[in-house]
């Protein structure tokens, strides 16, 4: 694709976005959200037709590219870079940490050769850590995509992994 038909898209999503939440600044998150799904991250011209969309003259609407991609990098559900195809999302928190989590982050960092926020050469996986996935009674808690698998240990790693193939 070319980077005008990327630069069209991202001013089409952005402005679909911004007519479906609105232009104030508890909309932000939404209309990133929407941008993120739409590319698997959040290119990085979308933060400027973002910052330039969202402002109207005469409200204070006016936000700053830095503080966009502040916004965005803050949250491990957006991504400022392309992702994998599979994201895996590793629960570090201590209650998954105190029952074997660091064993199941050895393994997953050693079965995809990836460290926290890499992703695989071929784009099939990221591999990520997140504060708390809220299931501490099922620790180790990894998500993959959108499938939840508690109780994990190491052994499980390549048939977890095998259900992606």
């Amino acid at each position: 694709m070319s980077e005008l038909a990327i630069k069209q898209d991202v001013t089409a999503i952005v402005q679909a976005a911004i007519e479906k939440h609105g232009r104030n600044r508890e909309a932000l998150i939404p209309i990133l959200s929407e941008i993120n799904h739409a590319f698997g991250h959040i290119p990085g011209n979308a933060f400027r037709e973002v910052q330039k969309q969202i402002h109207n003259p005469g409200e204070q609407t006016y936000i700053a590219e830095s503080q966009l991609y502040a916004l965005a990098s803050f949250y491990d559900m957006l991504s400022t870079k392309p992702r994998g195809r599979h994201v895996i999302k590793f629960c570090e928190n201590a209650p998954c940490h105190v029952v074997g989590g660091k064993a199941i982050w050895n393994a997953l960092q050693e079965r995809l050769n990836l460290a926290n926020g890499e992703t695989t050469p071929d784009f099939k996986w990221t591999l990520v850590t997140t504060s708390c996935l809220g299931l501490c009674s099922v620790g180790p808690v990894l998500l993959v995509d959108d499938d939840i698998y508690g109780n994990v240990t190491p052994e499980q790693i390549p048939d977890i992994l095998k259900n992606y193939e």
